[in-house]
Formats: structure tokens, C-alpha cells, sequence
């Protein structure tokens, strides 16, 4: 690369890690306040809080890496604009050819980043997160053992503990049942203890009373016990059934072969199999092609000292059209496997737009001209 490449492509990284940053942090804080009231109402640590964000950090980078590379490049290329950069270069005779070489170079590394988290790191993190979240949720144990907290391990089940002995002895223990919508059972006991009996969890309960109130009727039945054993099978999700597997989990190469196999493992058909892994081929050509649109864009028209704004606004909404339209590609390639090739049509459409606008720029007539200056 020439000196001008390497600064113009060094700008754009420099932006990009900037707006990536700053975007991944919104979006991580906007999903981590759901995630940590979940964990947190379930009996979790601040531990397994951070663990299960850094497992969803991939995801998150992957959705917000294209949006970056649009706005890095609207922004240097502004800038530099605004500084008279762009000025000084096209009068060296830089043509928009010319300038789009490092925009190019930038966008190929976006792609590759995108690719490299499509293929191989967002469905490592998703596994991940799966076999986390599956191991927690049959950790009932954990769930159980906090103190002094109304906690909920399931839906419809609230669970609360006065205190926990150093050898794991429940004290004033209450437990309400309402997974049932015909019956509501409340549980209370003086001490309690967890146990694990044929691989199942079962609450041992001493010296206790069960209070079951019929929903319908209204009528309600007091139990006293010296001891009861409650299952805790149903809280832990069922672990003997196997784990069905996302589709977002599977490698790419299983995806597109959409075999008999990863239709058992996943449950899905092969429309939706095969659609999924062509998203991931076209995120990166879609992300290659928005610095493309955004140099297209903004090499419409002469100088004005309003700047800017009309063709970044029209970047932008060139954007968002291409990004509904690769929506709607995808929802009917899922209905559908012999439609899988509307998926490349919007990514590729995002690329031939963005060289058919510096192809305009460079050789034929600018769309939008400053007032005074003829045609």
C-alpha cells in the first residue's frame, strides 16, 4: 500500500475500534441489566454474571461490527473532508477509483473479522452459553442455598430459606408450588436438607405443613408432616432428556449439508438449516460492501458549506433498506430451501451499489451539484 492507503485504511481502523467499542458497550449494558436480574432473582453469583456476559460478548460483537464499519467510514471520510484532506488528495489527482483502494482494504478486514466470528467463534460462545445455562438450571443445589432471599429456581416456584447451616441443614424453609393452574401447594417447614437419590434432586422436609388451595373451588387443605420429600426433577428441566441444539450452534459446513443428523440434533428443517448457514457467508459480503455505500454516498456531489449531511443521510438510509430487504430474504429462504439464493441478492446488491456509485462519481455526471454550478 501506498503511504496514502496506509493512512486513509489506518484512520478508519482507529474510528472503527472506537464506534465498535462504544456500541458493544451499549448493547452489552442493554442486554446485561436483563441477564443479571435473571441470574441474580435465580440464587446466581456476580461470577456467574460476568461468565455468562463474556459468553455473549461474541454474539453481541458480530451484530455490531457491520453498523461500525458504516459509521467509521462516514465519519473519517467527513472529517477528512471537513479538515480539506480530501481536498489536497483529489487535487494530487486522486480519483474516487483511486480512494476507494483503502476503503476497500478496510472493508476486507471487517469482512474477515465477521467471518471469523460468524463461522467459528459465535457458535463456540453459543454451545458454550447452552451447556452453561443447561448446567445451571439443573443446579438446584445452588439455587437453594441463599439465605435471608425470596429466590425463584423455576417458573412458578418461589423458594425461601431463613438460614443455611455450615452442613448444609435449610432452616425455616418455604416453599410455594404454582406450576399448576388448578392447584397452588405452600410448603413451610422448621429445617430441611437437599439430597441426591438415583441422580435426582429431592427436598427433605421436617417438622413442616402443606397448604393446598384448590383454584376453582376455593377450598383449601391443611397437611401436617413429621417428614416429606419433595421432587425437584421438574426445576432441573428434565435431565435425561437430551439437549436440543440450536441451529446458531452448529458449525457452517453441517449447516449447509443439512443432513439427516444435524435435522436430529437441531430439530429443524432444512430450510432453516441452510438458510442459517448462508447468513453467515452474507453478513461478511454485506459488511464488505457498507464502506463501499458509504464512499459511493458521499462522493455525490461538490462542496457545500452545509457539509455533508444529505449524502451520509442517504448512506444511511441505503443502509437500512438493504438491511429490511435482507430480512425479508431471509424469512422466506427459512420457509423455503430452494430459495437459499435470495439471501446473497442484498449483499451483493450492497456491493454493486457502492461501485456503481463511485463508478458515477469518477466517469459520469454528479447527482447532487452545489446551487450556481451548471450541469
Amino acid at each position: 500500500m501506498t503511504l496514502f492507503d496506509r493512512y486513509l485504511a489506518g484512520q478508519l481502523l482507529a474510528y472503527f475500534g472506537f464506534f465498535s467499542l462504544v456500541l458493544v458497550a451499549v448493547y452489552w449494558v442493554n442486554r446485561a441489566i436483563g441477564l443479571f436480574d435473571r441470574l441474580i432473582a435465580g440464587g446466581s453469583n456476580v461470577l456467574t454474571f460476568l461468565e455468562f456476559t463474556a459468553l455473549a460478548l461474541p454474539n453481541v460483537i458480530h451484530a455490531v461490527l457491520p453498523v461500525s464499519a458504516l459509521v467509521a467510514t462516514l465519519y473519517g471520510l467527513n472529517r477528512l473532508s471537513t479538515d480539506s484532506e480530501m481536498v489536497v488528495a483529489q487535487t494530487t489527482g486522486i480519483s474516487p477509483w483511486r480512494l476507494a483502494r483503502p476503503v476497500l482494504i478496510f472493508g476486507l478486514a471487517v469482512a474477515a473479522m465477521v467471518s471469523v466470528l460468524g463461522h467459528v467463534l459465535v457458535p463456540l460462545s453459543r454451545t458454550a452459553l447452552a451447556e452453561r445455562g443447561e448446567a445451571l438450571s439443573q443446579d438446584v443445589t445452588a439455587r437453594f442455598l441463599k439465605e435471608g432471599e425470596f429466590l425463584h429456581p423455576g417458573r412458578g416456584v418461589t423458594v425461601y430459606v431463613r438460614a443455611v447451616t455450615p452442613e448444609g441443614e435449610l432452616l425455616g424453609l418455604f416453599l410455594q408450588d404454582r406450576r399448576s393452574p388448578a392447584v397452588r401447594t405452600s410448603y413451610t417447614a422448621e429445617r430441611a436438607f437437599l439430597v441426591r437419590v438415583d441422580g435426582q434432586t429431592r427436598l427433605v422436609m421436617f417438622d413442616g405443613m402443606a397448604q393446598t388451595l384448590e383454584v376453582e373451588t376455593r377450598s383449601l387443605v391443611v397437611t401436617t408432616f413429621d417428614d416429606f420429600a419433595y421432587d425437584l426433577a421438574g426445576l432441573a428441566g428434565g435431565e435425561s432428556d437430551a439437549r436440543r441444539r440450536d441451529p446458531r450452534e452448529m458449525p457452517t459446513a453441517a449447516l449447509l449439508r443439512a443432513d439427516a443428523a444435524t435435522q436430529a440434533v437441531t430439530r429443524a428443517d432444512v430450510a432453516e438449516l441452510r438458510a442459517e448457514g448462508h447468513v453467515r457467508v452474507t453478513e461478511a459480503i454485506f459488511a464488505f460492501g457498507l464502506p463501499l455505500l458509504a464512499l459511493g454516498c458521499l462522493m455525490l456531489g461538490g462542496y457545500s458549506r452545509l457539509g455533508l449531511w444529505r449524502q451520509i443521510l442517504g448512506a444511511v438510509v441505503a443502509a437500512i433498506l438493504l438491511r429490511m430487504l435482507g430480512n425479508v430474504a431471509e424469512t422466506t429462504a427459512r420457509d423455503d430451501a430452494e430459495l437459499w439464493w435470495m439471501l446473497y441478492v442484498p449483499a451483493f446488491l450492497t456491493v454493486a451499489l457502492g461501485a456503481a456509485l463511485v463508478w458515477r462519481s469518477t466517469y459520469g455526471p454528479r447527482l447532487i451539484r452545489p446551487r450556481g454550478v451548471p450541469a
